[in-house]
C-alpha cells in the first residue's frame, strides 16, 4: 500500500465480520514533541488512522479497544444502536482530515454510548485536538482540547489509578500541559503546584515531578519575556 501505512483484516468485535482495517508503519521519524505530549513526525501524521472502523457495521474505536475482548452487555447496547444505521464514514486507504475527525468523533460517540472509562474518552478527545492541530485550526483544537482537559479532571475524581499506563499525577501534569497549551496561566500553575508542592512526588514519580518543574520554569520564563517586552 502506502509508504507509512498497510492494510490488514480484522474480525469486527460487534458484528463478528472481517473488515479492511489500516495500521501505521513503525519505521517514523520523529521531529519534536509538545507538551502535552503530540509527537510531530516527518512527512506523515499516524493520528489520522489512529481509530479502526468496522466498513459493514460502523463501530469504530481505537486499536486496543477494537481487539479487547467486548463485555456482552457493550455489545447488545452497541447492537441496538447500529440496527438498520447506515454510517457515513467509508474505508478509504488514505485519510485527510476530514476523514480522521469523522473517525474520532464515531469513536468518541460509542465510548460515551457504553461509559467506557473517563480517561479514555479524555485521550481520544486529546488526540482529536492533535489533528485539529496538525490541520491549523485553531478555534476547534482549543474547544476539543478544554473538553480533554475537563473529562481527565473528572476522571481524577470518580476513577481509579493507576490505569492504562497512567499515574494520578502524570494525568495532573497532563491538565496542566493541555491548559498551558490554552494560554491558561493560572489554571496551569494550579494544576503544576498539586505536583511540586507534593514533596513524595519527587521520590515516588520523579519523571512527572521533573516535567512539572520544567514546565513551571517555562512559565516562568514567559512571564519574564512578556515583561520585557512590555518595558520596551
Amino acid at each position: 500500500m502506502g509508504k507509512y501505512t498497510f492494510t490488514v483484516n480484522k474480525i469486527c468485535p460487534v458484528c463478528g465480520q472481517s473488515t479492511r482495517v489500516i495500521k501505521t508503519k513503525s519505521r517514523l521519524v520523529a521531529l519534536h514533541t509538545d507538551v502535552d505530549f503530540c509527537v510531530h513526525y516527518k512527512d506523515f501524521n499516524p493520528y489520522y488512522y489512529t481509530i479502526w472502523f468496522c466498513e459493514h457495521c460502523g463501530y469504530a474505536a481505537e486499536e486496543r479497544t477494537f481487539l479487547a475482548p467486548m463485555p456482552k452487555r457493550h455489545r447488545a447496547k452497541l447492537l441496538e444502536f447500529l440496527k438498520g444505521r447506515q454510517m457515513n464514514l467509508k474505508f478509504t486507504e488514505e485519510r485527510g482530515v476530514p476523514e480522521a475527525i469523522a473517525s474520532f468523533k464515531l469513536a468518541i460517540f460509542y465510548a460515551q454510548l457504553v461509559d467506557q472509562p473517563l480517561e479514555r474518552q479524555a485521550g481520544l478527545m486529546l488526540e482529536m485536538a492533535w489533528i485539529y492541530r496538525d490541520a491549523g485550526e485553531e478555534e476547534k483544537e482549543k474547544e476539543t482540547l478544554q473538553k480533554a482537559a475537563d473529562l481527565y479532571d473528572r476522571s481524577l475524581m470518580t476513577e481509579r489509578y493507576p490505569m492504562n499506563g497512567k499515574t494520578d499525577n502524570f494525568v495532573i501534569y497532563l491538565i496542566a500541559a493541555i491548559y498551558y497549551r490554552l494560554g491558561n496561566v493560572e489554571k496551569t500553575t494550579q494544576y503544576l503546584s498539586r505536583i511540586i508542592g507534593v514533596q513524595s512526588i519527587r521520590c515516588d514519580d520523579p519523571q512527572v515531578y521533573e516535567k512539572a518543574r520544567n514546565l513551571w520554569i517555562d512559565i516562568r520564563s514567559d512571564k519574564e519575556q512578556a515583561r520585557k517586552e512590555a518595558d520596551g
